[in-house]
């Protein structure tokens, strides 16, 4: 294209840099081959694509054309370094007509051998989005004293724009990938977090729930959960949905006691714009964000009245309206509702509808309280023990003796959730390897005296309870030898033995 007039040939090269750019979205695969044609038809030769990277503050070699790859790999600059790093750093072009008289060219990659003897000049400009910028593509051509370098500058110009797309759209098909995969990990995370074996309890009571699990897990089938606050209600409702076929769709929940009435319809169902007023735009419910997986509606015997006939049709047909608008949607969402209310006495006060009920106690599962379950009460309170000694940092291995006594003989009115919070108490407070009686509530210290009526225990008994509790911790660590005991705790093994007798305490039975 030599005697070709230049604004022809850059019609020409612009033409079918554009038909690559219709048939690849490859950032590298479109600068290289875009650097061959200008290659080809214009005469530049060793065109660069270099980008810039904000974390590191260095400037990274993408597409080396004409150059071998261990030019590409010493081609790095700084920010502010040398031409490439200047044309960066300020976002303007620059044009250096030949390189081995200015001092700012670095020649980094070595590809023009020794340049004291190149007549080459070399243009740079910046891969700008709007005002950010994200590299510099550059090209090298033979100097003559005859060349318009402004045409090079607008031409390496419309180049930088096209690749400033390719960039923008990479990374945000980097971002979706991350997300997809941290997704995946995380959806993962909650299936194995959620898994049957390792939910905390082996009693009876315990093991029917994680049979009832079992059960229902693979069905679709509607399921109602009933029990007390704090026994697990929504800890089950995971457990199925992610030991479910509906696992890596979405898990979404409500508390329907927890938002007002005004609120619940919209929240279920969503709105149309317009609907009412500050419905500015259209809103997906929670039900359309469920669809395909699976809906938790929690305290559901808190649902209005006239919101339980919407639900029911949610129920019978797989249905709904938005708030506001005609069109019916369908939906495939499993249900999964949780009460502590007993809902047969509701229907009865005209609080819950009968028909909706039935649909929703399909499969029944009942919670048991703490206080049916005891012999779960170590096993939790020593998991929760590992846990907040792991993120507290705190080398606490054991429960004392009379603390576990006094766990297993409180009532726990607040279930697991009050176990938990007791023994994130009780590890924050602890100076020592050794969950003591006095590092529980107040509440649970009163429960050891069932006889006594009065609000606190007197001193005396405090000590005594206190100091019997000592004497088992220091016979446990010293496996039952009295002489070790008294040194654990700077006494005479004669009044050890004189505290035994008194609180009854035997030291054969620590004998290992």
């Amino acid at each position: 294209m030599a005697d070709t007039p230049r604004e022809v040939s850059e019609i020409v090269v612009l033409h079918e840099i554009t038909q690559i750019l219709s048939t690849s979205t490859n950032l590298k695969d479109f600068a290289y081959k875009a650097f061959e044609i200008l290659d080809q038809k214009l005469g530049m030769i060793h065109g660069t694509l270099r980008l810039f990277n904000p974390a590191t503050n260095e400037i990274t070699t993408e597409v080396a054309y004409g150059m071998a790859e261990e030019a590409k790999r010493r081609g790095k600059y700084k920010l502010g370094e040398g031409v490439t790093g200047k044309v960066v750093e300020i976002g303007e072009p620059a044009v250096i007509p030949k390189i081995d008289e200015d001092p700012l060219f670095l020649n980094k990659t070595r590809a023009r051998g020794d340049i004291s003897r190149k007549d080459i000049s070399f243009v740079s400009v910046p891969v700008k989005l709007g005002t950010e910028v994200l590299g510099a593509i550059s090209i090298d051509r033979a100097y003559s004293k005859d060349t318009d370098y402004s045409q090079d500058v607008r031409l390496l110009t419309i180049l930088a724009a096209m690749m400033a797309q390719l960039v923008k759209l990479r990374k945000i098909l980097e971002d979706e990938e991350h997300l997809l995969t941290e997704n995946i990990i995380l959806k993962d995370e909650l299936k194995e977090k959620y898994n049957i074996h390792n939910m905390i309890g082996n009693s009876s009571a315990m093991q029917l729930v994680y049979e009832n699990i079992i059960q229902v897990a693979n069905s679709n089938a509607t399921v109602l959960i009933h029990g007390e606050s704090g026994t697990g209600k929504e800890l089950v409702a995971h457990a199925i949905h992610y030991n479910s076929p509906r696992a890596q769709k979405p898990f979404i929940k409500l508390n329907c006691g927890a938002i007002p009435e005004n609120l619940i319809e919209s929240e279920l169902f969503g709105y149309e714009k317009g609907a009412f007023t500050g419905a500015v735009d259209r809103k997906k419910g929670k039900f359309e964000l469920a669809d395909g997986g699976t809906m938790f509606l929690d305290e559901i015997g808190e649902l209005p009245l006239n919101l339980q006939v919407r639900l029911l049709r949610v129920l019978q047909e797989k249905e709904i309206e938005r708030v506001g608008g005609i069109k019916t949607i369908k939906i495939n969402v499993r249900i999964i509702a949780a009460t502590n209310r007993n809902l047969e006495e509701e229907i009865a006060k005209n609080r819950f509808r009968e028909d909706l009920y039935y649909r929703l106690n399909v499969f029944p599962i009942y919670i048991p309280p703490l206080r049916e379950r005891k012999t779960d009460i170590l096993l939790l309170a020593e998991h929760f023990l590992q846990k907040y000694a792991k993120e507290n940092n705190k080398r606490i291995i054991r429960i004392s003796t009379l603390a576990i006594d006094l766990l297993n003989s409180y009532h726990w009115p607040g279930n697991v959730r009050e176990i938990q919070n007791c023994m994130e108490r009780a590890v924050l407070i602890c100076d020592s390897d050794t969950i003591q009686s006095t590092h529980l509530p107040p509440t649970l210290q009163r429960a050891d005296t069932a006889t006594d009526t009065r609000e606190t225990l007197s001193l005396a008994h405090q000590i005594e309870h206190f100091e019997k509790e000592l004497i088992i911790d220091a016979l446990k660590k010293s496996r039952g030898i009295k002489s070790k005991a008294a040194k654990y705790l700077s006494t005479t093994e004669r009044i050890l033995g004189y505290k035994m007798r008194q609180y009854n305490v035997e030291y054969k039975h620590f004998r290992r």
